[in-house]
């Protein structure tokens, strides 16, 4: 698809916010009710088989509407946020092709900007050359490749482990920052969007607890223990939030009290990185938010659907 093509039907409407705000249940309501499909903007859920624990739409929600972007992926496949946007642009197009419209809804911000403000490519390297880096730096805890990253390449520091590792591999083999590379590429046209940035203010901590809490009801640690069978521990699929404590709790090697404190404690931190990332990356007139458990959230959300329609 062109990117005129991309641009033809006019505003994207985007859903985000931190998780467990309540994106996923706006957008399934909104879609059913105004005949759009859904685009996951969330780098776990674009994993096969890791399915509780990314917090995946159900089979059931799948049936009502559309949704692209999930399993689309083996466990151990990369994946980036540019070839994401490019497979974003396909999924717009099939859904205006069919008359429907594309709504697209996520907390992986990342992901988010590479639909709406272009990237270049990332450099690609000698395979047996990232796989030797790689192993070595998957044993780094995600603070300790943030260190690395403010060395290496301060602009990417604050984002995810993933973007940790692509830019700490890229300014390795090529003595070159990532975010140079991007910022020296040309750049295609800002996508027009209008965001719907959805929190629950202090709410949210309590709304973490719960979903976490109704993960392990679902039978995460049971799910982990298959995936172990036969998904290779380096696989890119386990850095998604809480699996590495559950693998070792599954091993037995913490208790379930510590399991589910190390996992509350590290989803809160993700939950406030993804505000920080809102906050500072999206702006303007194009951006309304709305608390979801407010008294006056379905007027908001319904008149933000409206705008421009």
């Amino acid at each position: 698809m062109s990117w005129s093509a991309a641009l033809a039907g006019g505003s994207l409407r985007i859903i985000c916010g931190p998780t467990a705000a309540g994106k996923s249940a706006i957008a399934l309501d909104l879609a059913e009710r105004h005949g759009a499909d859904i685009l996951s903007a969330d780098s776990r859920q674009i994993y096969q088989r890791f399915d509780i624990g990314t917090a995946k739409p159900t089979r059931e929600e799948r049936a009502r509407v559309q949704h692209f972007g999930v399993d689309i992926i083996d466990p151990g496949e990369r994946y980036s946020a540019a070839r994401w946007a490019r497979d974003a642009d396909e999924w717009i197009s099939e859904c205006r092709a069919a008359g429907r419209t594309p709504l697209v809804v996520g907390g992986t911000g990342f992901y988010i900007r590479a639909l709406v403000e272009p990237l270049a490519d990332s450099p690609v390297f000698d395979t047996a050359q990232r796989l030797t880096i790689g192993s070595e730096l998957e044993q780094l805890s995600t603070d300790d490749l943030r260190r690395w990253c403010v060395l290496l390449d301060p602009a990417r520091a604050d984002l995810g482990r993933t973007q940790l590792l692509r830019a700490i591999e890229t300014a390795l083999l090529s003595g070159k920052r990532l975010s140079d590379f991007h910022a020296a590429a040309p750049r295609l046209q800002p996508r027009p969007a209008r965001f719907l940035v959805v929190d629950r203010g202090a709410g949210l901590q309590e709304r973490i607890a719960q979903r976490i809490d109704a993960m392990f009801a679902a039978g995460w640690v049971d799910e982990v223990r298959q995936l172990s069978h036969d998904v290779a521990s380096s696989a890119p699929a386990w850095m998604a939030s809480g699996y590495a404590t559950v693998r070792a709790l599954a091993r037995g090697e913490v208790d379930f009290d510590a399991a589910r404190e190390k996992i509350l404690i590290e989803t809160r931190q993700y939950a406030k990185r993804q505000r920080t990332w809102f906050r500072h990356q999206i702006g303007g007139t194009t951006v309304t938010h709305v608390d979801a458990s407010s008294a006056d959230a379905s007027r908001i959300i319904e008149e933000w659907w409206m705008q421009g329609t």
